[in-house]
């Protein structure tokens, strides 16, 4: 399935990243008979595709546990998929993993290639070295890479730190005397330090105060603009992922189930999942809100270790055929720009599920 842009959208620039059938598995070890035996596997992602293109911010939503940060993680190699292609810039990357002994461990030229794609992780507090200074921390990447040393990277810090709206002054300082905002400002300079062309944004307002929140968007939205970076945005606030992101992928059990674009994606969502996940956000006018209809999905998420047959959304979903238990659904491109991987969906420029609006 090939990326291609609304109609009414402009053209997409030449994709930096490409993921591939990306597949995550943990196993489970359990003992038994003296010894450690693998009985079962967390699927966390199975088999997700796409691109993100260069200049763009994709927008990754679903709920707790879907396998959002996974993915995110294992498309920058923290993980180590356990099947499918990472391609950065044309490139393969999952390939720059060597086996030393009964450990994978990262070839030279996988380290060369973290100075183009970084991560501004989803807990500020936890992200953050409380024994060091915010010198020390937004410095640490320059120091690694020995890109500036002494006077030099001092003042690369200063100039990281007005970026990000921070005031120099405050550099000899340790992360506990700063709010979750400004922690997390310290670690979008950190993730800036090195000038990457590719950011892994997991969740980075989910630990925030709704009054930050916004704060930060925004200031990711200005580098983005500034900096020409290429974006992969995590969370599972989907009004902030509509706010942040050209298009949208959204997550349901470890797969994709529909992508397109921001306002599409809103405005007309074709997969029974994306709906719902729509019809929770509310709405600011209080006459709409109290008008429109809320999809209430009812059971529980299964679970990835023992997924169901046929299409995952299938234990939760109104519209369910006895096919939908049987066969997955493959993500497909039902118009231009819009993929859904949904049995139900009929294709062609006025796409939608039978027997619906």
């Amino acid at each position: 399935m090939t990326d291609a842009p609304d109609a009414s959208s402009p053209p997409l620039a030449p994709p930096l990243v490409e993921v591939r059938d990306l597949a995550v598995h943990f196993p489970i070890v359990r003992p038994g008979g003296g010894f450690f035996r693998r009985v079962e596997q967390v699927r966390a992602v199975d088999g997700v595709s796409f691109s993100v293109h260069r200049g763009e911010t994709l927008g990754l939503v679903g709920e707790s546990g879907c396998g959002k940060s996974t993915t995110g993680r294992a498309v920058l190699q923290l993980l180590r998929p356990t099947g499918g292609e990472v391609l950065f810039d044309g490139q393969p990357i999952q390939s720059l993993w060597v086996r030393r002994g009964n450990r994978w461990a990262w070839d030279g030229r996988l380290r060369d290639l973290r100075r183009r794609m970084q991560m501004v992780f989803q807990d500020p507090h936890a992200s953050l070295n409380p024994r060091m200074t915010v010198e020390a921390i937004v410095g640490e990447p320059l120091r690694n890479f020995r890109l500036a040393a002494g006077r030099d990277r001092r003042e690369r810090v200063r100039e990281l730190l007005e970026t990000v709206g921070m005031d120099p002054r405050f550099m000899r300082r340790y992360p506990h005397e700063f709010s979750g905002g400004q922690r997390q400002r310290i670690g979008i300079a950190r993730a800036l330090a090195l000038g990457p062309e590719f950011i892994v944004a997991d969740e980075p307002i989910s630990a925030l105060d709704v009054s930050i929140q916004a704060q930060i968007l925004n200031l990711l939205a200005r580098l983005r603009q500034d900096l020409g970076l290429t974006m992969l945005f995590v969370a599972h606030d989907l009004a902030a992922v509509r706010h942040t992101s050209d298009r949208i992928a959204v997550m349901y059990l470890g797969r994709i189930v529909e992508l397109a674009s921001a306002r599409r994606i809103v405005a007309a969502p074709l997969h029974p999942y994306t709906q719902a996940l729509i019809s929770a956000v509310p709405a600011p006018d209080p006459v709409v809100e109290r008008s429109r209809r809320r999809i209430v999905l009812s059971g529980e998420v299964p679970s990835p270790v023992d997924p169901p047959s046929g299409c995952p959304f299938h234990t939760r979903c109104p519209l369910r055929e006895d096919r939908c238990t049987r066969e997955v659904p493959r993500l497909t491109e039902v118009a231009p720009g819009h993929a859904v991987a949904c049995h139900l969906v009929t294709g062609g420029p006025a796409a939608r599920i039978p027997g619906t609006l």
